[in-house]
């Protein structure tokens, strides 16, 4: 009887406790259901004015990502402290946590830092076509610990910042025309003067092509079996594949109907017979 007295007043204590501690209880949902629905209000209010003011999308994409996480945060603390932690408590616990925090996630920072040193320095835009990290894309979105691209393919790649930051970026969007290299090998029976005179008669007649700086040829490398020619030629970087692609296939079909080889690997083996 005596253990089961014990039992009981542990069960009163227990529900005592409940009842005192339901309106904290009450409170901090109340309170997080309502700071989830304030941060939604909020982060609609930022996007409608960043979508009404003509601000970098990159600096929109990480100001918005902050601001969530931000509040978020802040309403993390504030739910605590209403289920009864003490802020000095809630402090110490906090400053530990971002100790253990910082040493454990030094990437994530990393990856902080980079993506602040990317929107400081501006190396790429979003919209941009850039070459990093072994990849090729379209930047579609600078968060703030990555980075997003959409390749050729339309993959959807993603970069940490920290890497991009530190390392090698090629921005080919980042001036308003590009310069094509393309080399053709000739055979060295052919007319050298008449294939470079093709050549510039098709960037002529290409519009794409831009005359100023005019398109050029030259004779790049006596090669084993060719004579290859350099073409380079200036174009508006949305025009640039477009005129790549039609001088390739044009020089072909004219090369051909001007009797020009553009020769291939090849050899030639001499049998010597046994009597000779």
């Amino acid at each position: 009887m005596e253990q089961f007295g014990d039992y009981q007043e542990h069960i009163e204590q227990g529900v005592e406790w409940f009842w005192n501690f339901l309106p904290s209880l009450v409170t901090a949902i109340l309170t997080l259901v309502v700071g989830l629905w304030v941060i939604s209000f909020i982060n609609k209010i930022v996007r409608r004015f960043f979508d009404k003011k003509d601000y970098d999308e990159a600096l929109e994409s990480f100001l918005q990502s902050f601001i969530k996480i931000a509040l978020k945060l802040l309403l993390f603390v504030l739910v605590i402290t209403q289920l009864g932690v003490k802020s000095s408590s809630l402090v110490a616990i906090v400053g530990a946590a971002g100790l253990a925090i910082g040493l454990a996630l030094q990437g994530s920072l990393s990856n902080f830092a980079g993506g602040v040193l990317i929107l400081l320095f501006k190396p790429f835009r979003v919209g941009d076509w850039i070459s990093a990290q072994g990849l090729d894309g379209t930047v579609k979105e600078i968060n703030i610990f990555t980075t997003k691209l959409n390749t050729f393919g339309n993959q959807l790649a993603i970069i940490p910042n920290g890497k991009l930051s530190n390392d090698n970026i090629v921005n080919y969007s980042a001036e308003d025309t590009r310069r094509d290299k393309i080399t053709v090998g000739i055979g060295y029976g052919s007319n050298i003067k008449q294939a470079k005179d093709l050549l510039l008669e098709i960037c002529g007649e290409d519009e794409r092509i831009l005359k100023d700086p005019e398109p050029q040829v030259f004779v790049g490398e006596l090669a084993d079996s060719s004579v290859n020619l350099s073409l380079r030629f200036w174009a508006k970087n949305e025009d640039f594949w477009a005129a790549h692609f039609h001088v390739m296939e044009t020089l072909k079909l004219r090369f051909d109907e001007a009797g020009i080889e553009i020769p291939f690997p090849q050899r030639d083996i001499h049998m010597i017979s046994e009597g000779e």
